[in-house]
C-alpha cells in the first residue's frame, strides 16, 4: 500500500470492518472484464459465506475462474473541502483476495446459512429441503486481506 499511515495490518480491526459492514462485493474476472455484485455475507475463521440462486453471470464466472476479490467498506463520510480539490471522505474499508468454491452438502450449506444470517441476526434459523436444493453457497477462502482508513 503506498500510504503505509492509512494501512490497517492489525487483524482485530480488520474484523471489527467486516462485523461493522453490510454488504460484501465479490469481484470476478470473466474473460479479462471485470464483473462486481454486492452481496449479504456471512464471515468466519478467514472464510467468507456468500448464496446465489442457482444460475447468474456470477456462478458461470466463477466456474471458470476461482480466483477472487472482496471489498467491504464502512463509517463513509464525504469531507467538504474549499475548493474542489479540498474535498475528501472518510472510510474504513478491507480487501481481501481468495479463492472461491460451492458447498454442496446440505449440512455444510446450513452452517454456511447460518453464519450468513448470524452477521444480520440474531436466533436460530430454519431452512427448507427445497430452499437448500435452490441456494448455492459461494465459500470464499481468504488468502490475503488488508484493510485501509482514511479521515480516522
Amino acid at each position: 500500500m503506498r500510504r503505509k499511515e492509512k494501512e490497517i495490518t492489525y487483524p482485530p480491526h480488520i474484523e471489527d470492518i467486516i462485523k461493522r459492514s453490510f454488504v460484501c462485493r465479490l469481484a470476478m474476472s470473466d474473460g479479462g472484464q471485470p464483473y462486481v455484485v454486492p452481496l449479504c455475507y456471512g464471515y468466519k475463521d478467514n472464510t467468507f459465506y456468500l448464496h446465489s440462486a442457482r444460475e447468474g453471470r456470477k456462478l458461470n464466472i466463477l466456474s471458470g475462474n476461482d480466483r477472487v476479490c472482496i471489498e467491504l467498506d464502512n463509517d463513509c463520510e464525504i469531507i467538504k473541502g474549499d475548493d474542489a480539490c479540498d474535498w475528501s471522505m472518510k472510510y474504513r474499508c478491507v480487501i481481501g483476495f481468495g479463492r472461491a468454491s460451492f458447498i454442496e452438502d446440505d449440512d455444510a450449506k446450513r452452517k454456511a446459512l447460518d453464519i450468513i444470517m448470524d452477521h444480520y441476526s440474531e436466533g436460530s434459523h430454519n431452512y427448507t429441503e427445497k430452499k437448500l436444493k435452490d441456494t448455492v453457497i459461494i465459500k470464499v477462502d481468504i488468502e490475503r486481506m488488508t484493510g485501509k482508513q482514511s479521515g480516522y
